[in-house]
């Protein structure tokens, strides 16, 4: 266990080694080119040590409940398990008989560092899968996203879910095994309805152009109607009671869940549809896979603008915020675009951590 770090100073000392790896990056994507053999065998030695770093740090960590938020109900569920008890619950059932099969066999933070594995990994695995020996741009992005260490280390089990849908999206080609790893998504956190749909749904039709209108329409119906929205949604128990719940519960003071239009966030959330908006009509890009992405992420992230105003919409937000990072340097690890397209892929990681690192210090 990391017990040499103070708690108060966990996240502070996470953000800025990451600090210092993206301008690490940013000085090589401007003194190197991007398939200089030096280049290569920087990004790859850089990723594993990555990889390794955050699987122990973010595993590792103490139990706190006030620092890493929904880790001491975890602990509690852990501990229950470890004595004998039964199953609690029917929700996310999977999930619990994943946690009480461990229980028997690791200790607490054993468990939950393989928890940090399966999130993790699979970022890797389709980071690797996608872009081959430049995985470790796709790979930083992903860590380098506003609400990858929260859902690392607080919602660890929504975190485990989205990876687990990325790690079908990584076997696209294979049905079978995508349909059962989005089975497995949708089992960890039921939430995960939402991408898993939206994905399914670009099958059917997939033309980026409709869905950046849609998403474009979507602030204004917001901002008209966004009680509607939410009483609708509510309604209808999207998924299951527990995003109703976030619609309708109360923000607890202190929490990262303010209300109203959060002008912020969706400045945020725009990064990915302006990514997407240049690509698709200026660069005239085309790839089918890409476009799913896009539009899976348009979807998601349109539904959560529709009910922006809500407490706890966050939660929402991050239901297309998980896949941020891969829409935006998508595009930049496929084909060149600019004459110094290296140094521009460094700009692009750094502008997109800025963000991270100026929340951070705002809303500390």
């Amino acid at each position: 266990m990391i017990d040499f770090v103070p708690l108060e100073l966990y996240f502070a000392v996470f953000i800025n080694i990451f600090l210092f790896f993206v301008l690490f990056t940013l000085l090589h994507t401007g003194l190197l080119k991007m398939d200089d053999p030096r280049n290569i065998g920087f990004i790859n030695v850089t990723g594993y040590i990555l990889i390794a770093f955050l699987i122990f740090y973010m595993g590792q960590r103490p139990v706190s409940g006030r620092y890493f938020g929904d880790m001491r109900t975890y602990t509690r569920y852990f501990e229950w398990y470890s004595n004998g008890g039964e199953i609690l619950g029917s929700k996310d059932i999977f999930f619990h008989v994943y946690m009480k099969t461990l229980s028997y066999i690791v200790s607490l933070h054993t468990f939950f560092t393989i928890c940090a594995a399966i999130y993790i990994l699979p970022l890797y695995r389709i980071s690797k899968k996608l872009f081959g020996q430049y995985w470790y741009y796709a790979f930083l992005m992903f860590v380098v996203s506003f609400s990858f260490y929260t859902y690392g280390v607080n919602g660890v089990r929504n975190g485990m879910a989205t990876s687990l849908f990325l790690l079908a999206v990584s076997n696209h080609r294979n049905k079978i095994f995508m349909g059962l790893c989005m089975l497995l998504s949708v089992s960890f956190h039921k939430t995960m309805f939402l991408p898993t749909i939206a994905f399914l749904v670009t099958y059917l039709y997939n033309n980026p152009k409709v869905y950046l209108k849609g998403w474009l329409l979507c602030i204004p119906l917001s901002l008209v109607m966004g009680g509607v929205w939410i009483s609708l949604f509510s309604s209808l128990g999207f998924a299951d009671d527990r995003l109703s719940g976030y619609l309708n519960a109360q923000a607890e003071e202190g929490t990262f869940s303010s209300t109203g239009f959060r002008w912020d966030f969706l400045f945020h959330s725009a990064f990915a549809v302006f990514a997407g908006w240049y690509f698709v009509y200026k660069k005239k890009f085309v790839d089918t896979l890409y476009f799913q992405l896009l539009n899976t992420y348009l979807i998601c992230n349109g539904f959560w603008v529709l009910v922006i105003r809500a407490n706890y919409s966050n939660r929402f937000a991050y239901l297309s915020w998980f896949m941020m990072g891969l829409v935006i340097i998508y595009p930049f690890l496929k084909q060149k675009f600019f004459k110094n397209h290296h140094f521009m892929i460094g700009k692009v990681v750094l502008v997109y951590f800025s963000f991270t690192y100026l929340m951070y210090y705002l809303y500390k």
